[in-house]
């Protein structure tokens, strides 16, 4: 059996031209249209071409792959702008950003330095606490972590095709690694279909869900040889496989749906332009890709990328804008060149000359000292930041947040408000401490705990719901604690408890897990349910809230509270960058001026008691970002945990009248 044509080793120059093609891509959906390109599939491919095709020489070459000193080329090409862009976007980012952002940027300087970004967005796409996340100005470092961990994994699976097919199967070398990585292709791919259809978020950043990318540009690299069109029909291919490189962010939302089988577009764009270049002609996509133009902004696409973003990132954060003006985009995108081209001649230039048979120590140290004041900068920053948060503890009597409302008190003035916005980022309910006690966003599955008395209890409420169910935790289990009762928690992330999706914000295990519930519940039969009577802001109890409550077969008793208003604006980073005043909004901008209660059509059951706490966050023309000298919001809508618990009080009192209501007032000591 013949073997396949070992690969060519040339510069092609049509692959720098696709580089920058896909370097300005990416720039140009981030900065004007706002989205993004698939640009960064089309690194993945080119990635696979040329890593595959230098190892295969490798081995066909030498017999072997020298890790030590590949991994050390890779590194003298891939770290110096990187750590470069690292150190100057972290002192920025702790010069420029507000506190509220430091924990997650800091996390992602290490996650980048590491290169494990790519997992770090993965998890937080996935926590319904980290999902509104601000856009960090390292989060274009999630593709490199990605690539790294290609390169770091893609030796071995040569070194493994080749064992396997010297000492095991005794067949053709190159052609036993085609079907390896056919293999590979095949898996990655299948898993990249699957996982986009059931978790897209967490499927974009999934490393096991791209490796087909990479995959592919290596079975390109064995099998190109043999590839040969027509001058005609290559002509139209490269300029094909260049306007689907180009317009696929526009055909495709493709932070939505990527990568699965959409990322096959871009991916078989690159494809079509690196076979046309096989028979290149005059005016083909690959002649004008392969121009001294293109090539030149080939060469710093790689510091192009790593610049552009975080350039982007400030300018939308120091002049408030969400999307720069046509000269000003133009301006990072020149700014972003520049700095690629001096880096690249400065920082990277140096490292390239430097052959690692022959300087392998001196790559080693000169990175390694390039590398030391980024990790310091980053591990200082959160030791600071950890110096600098509170224990959670306050003093009512400076900081009394709802309870001045409701008992009428004193507010002294010219006292920080609480949790500080350094602090406010974890100022949750505890049982986001215990993943075993919720559901998150992408699981139906129905957990629970319980909480308050647990062992001896005169009552069962069960709280049911999502987030804004669980953020009246805090109060009802100091609540529960003073009165007997055990708290049943069913939580699950981005839910309501509802038989429908009437804004289309559910996902399908939401709407499963309501079924679910219904189940768990009527065999559980708990003494009152505590859940919301409407949608943050609302003007009605919809539909699918009562149908739920009808379901409960003991007609249990439903505690409805309504939601709490929804602000315009994330709070505690308003409060930071424009101070109380900007970050207060009139009423009847946030929330209904008609009771909700009142404005259902439908008839509500007989079961249920309706609580309206609004007063705490509104008066009769404003809703208030601080109360108290304690921040209400820890986002647009969330509770801060610290004014939950100011609430307990005022929440008591609805509790204790809703169990009189019902006739199940407990037994007090």
């Amino acid at each position: 059996m013949n073997d396949l044509t070992a690969p060519e080793k040339k510069f092609r120059p049509e692959i720098e031209g696709t580089r920058a093609l896909a370097a300005i891509l990416v720039a140009v959906y981030h900065i004007w249209i706002g989205t993004v390109s698939g640009g960064v599939d089309v690194f993945f491919i080119v990635s696979g071409f040329l890593i595959t095709t230098s190892l295969v020489l490798k081995m066909d070459r030498d017999g072997g792959i020298r890790v030590g000193h590949f991994y050390a080329g890779l590194l003298r090409r891939l770290l110096p702008i990187s750590l470069i862009v690292l150190m100057t976007t972290g002192i920025a980012s702790i010069l420029l950003l507000p506190q509220l952002l430091w924990n997650q940027t800091a996390s992602e300087l290490i996650a980048s330095l590491f290169y494990f970004q790519n997992w770090q967005l993965a998890f937080d796409s996935v926590d319904y606490l980290a999902q509104n996340n601000e856009a960090s100005p390292f989060q274009h470092y999630w593709a490199l972590s990605l690539q790294g961990q290609f390169y770091l994994i893609w030796p071995l699976v040569i070194l493994f095709g080749y064992a396997l097919a010297r000492r095991l199967l005794h067949t053709p070398p190159r052609l036993t690694l085609l079907m390896v990585f056919l293999i590979v292709f095949a898996a990655s791919l299948a898993y990249s279909v699957h996982l986009t259809a059931v978790n897209q978020p967490w499927a974009y950043f999934n490393s096991f869900a791209r490796v087909w990318e990479f995959a592919m540009g290596g079975i390109l690299a064995l099998t190109i040889a043999m590839v040969r069109l027509p001058k005609m029909v290559s002509f139209f291919a490269g300029w094909l496989g260049v306007g689907i490189i180009a317009f696929t962010g526009t055909l495709l939302p493709v932070a939505d749906v990527f990568p699965g089988y959409a990322a096959l577009l871009p991916t078989s764009g690159a494809l079509l332009v690196m076979i046309a270049a096989q028979s290149p002609s005059a005016f083909g996509a690959a002649t004008i890709l392969g121009s001294r133009v293109f090539t030149y902004l080939g060469s710093i696409s790689y510091g192009f990328y790593l610049w552009h973003w975080p350039l982007f990132i400030f300018y939308l954060r120091y002049t408030g804008t969400d999307q720069p003006s046509l000269l000003a985009g133009l301006a990072i995108i020149v700014a972003s060149a520049f700095l690629s081209h001096v880096s690249t001649r400065i920082v990277e230039a140096p490292f390239r000359r430097m052959q690692p048979q022959k300087h392998l120590k001196r790559i080693t140290w000169s990175l390694s000292a390039m590398a030391t004041p980024v990790l310091l900068l980053a591990g200082g920053w959160l030791l600071t930041i950890h110096l600098i948060q509170s224990d959670g503890s306050f003093a009512t009597d400076t900081h009394p947040g709802a309870l001045a409302i409701h008992n009428g008190l004193l507010v002294p003035e010219n006292v920080d408000p609480i949790p500080s916005t350094i602090d406010i980022e974890n100022d949750i309910p505890a049982f986001y401490s215990e993943p075993e006690c919720y559901t998150s966003s992408y699981a139906p599955e129905v957990v629970s705990c319980s909480y308050g008395e647990t062992e001896d209890a005169d009552l069962r409420i069960a709280m049911v719901g999502g987030s804004h169910v669980g953020h009246w935790f805090t109060p009802m289990v100091e609540i529960a604690e003073r009165h007997h009762i055990e708290i049943e928690l069913y939580n699950k992330d981005a839910c309501r408890f509802t038989t429908s999706d009437f804004d289309g914000r559910l996902t399908e295990s939401c709407l499963e897990w309501n079924e679910d519930i219904i189940d768990v519940l009527n065999e559980s039969d708990p003494d009152m349910i505590f859940t919301t009577a409407n949608v943050a802001g609302g003007r009605v109890v919809h539909a699918g809230y009562i149908d739920q409550w009808r379901q409960l077969e003991h007609e249990t008793p439903v505690f409805a509270i309504r939601d709490n208003p929804r602000m315009p604006a994330n709070i505690p980073l308003c409060l930071e960058e424009q101070g109380e005043e900007a970050c207060t909004p009139t009423r009847n901008s946030v929330l209904s001026d008609v009771d909700p209660w009142e404005n259902t059509e439908e008839p509500i059951p007989d079961h249920t008691f309706y609580a309206d706490l609004s007063e705490y966050f509104c008066d009769d023309d404003w809703c208030y970002p601080v109360i108290g000298n304690v921040v209400v919001y820890r986002d647009e809508h969330h509770i801060s945990d610290t004014y939950a618990k100011t609430l307990t009080e005022p929440l008591e009192e609805h509790i204790l009248e809703a169990l009189d209501h019902f006739s199940l007032m407990p037994d007090e000591d």
